[in-house]
């Protein structure tokens, strides 16, 4: 049995949903960030070329954005800034998601770079 296209189309929706939920969890688990980030680079492939490659570019800019700015705040911890940097951090990890997990839903792209 082969899979058509539309079929095909729902089932990459899906794992996209799937990836946005593993980065909601990791706000509480932390490790399914991980596992986000590994299934954005293994399935990237499969999306080139449909709508859905720029939610997994969204996805992946989200990730490593948010570890680097993760960093920077736990760098400077310390000092008042690191504070402020975490929370803004945190703030905007929870817009990505949410805006890419709501474009994704609404069956639209995310914006160009």
């Amino acid at each position: 049995m082969t899979t058509t296209e539309p079929d095909k189309s729902v089932s990459d929706k899906s794992l996209t949903s799937l990836i946005y939920l593993f980065y909601a969890l990791s706000l509480v688990l932390g490790v399914t960030a991980l596992v986000a980030i590994v299934m954005n680079y293994v399935k990237r492939d499969d999306v080139q070329g449909t709508w859905l490659e720029s939610h997994f570019r969204w996805q992946i800019r989200t990730f490593w954005f948010s570890l680097l700015w993760g960093l920077l705040g736990v760098i400077t911890f310390l000092l008042i800034v690191g504070w402020l940097i975490l929370i803004a951090d945190l703030l905007w990890f929870i817009y990505r998601i949410v805006k890419g997990w709501i474009r994704l839903n609404d069956g639209k792209p995310m914006y160009a770079p």
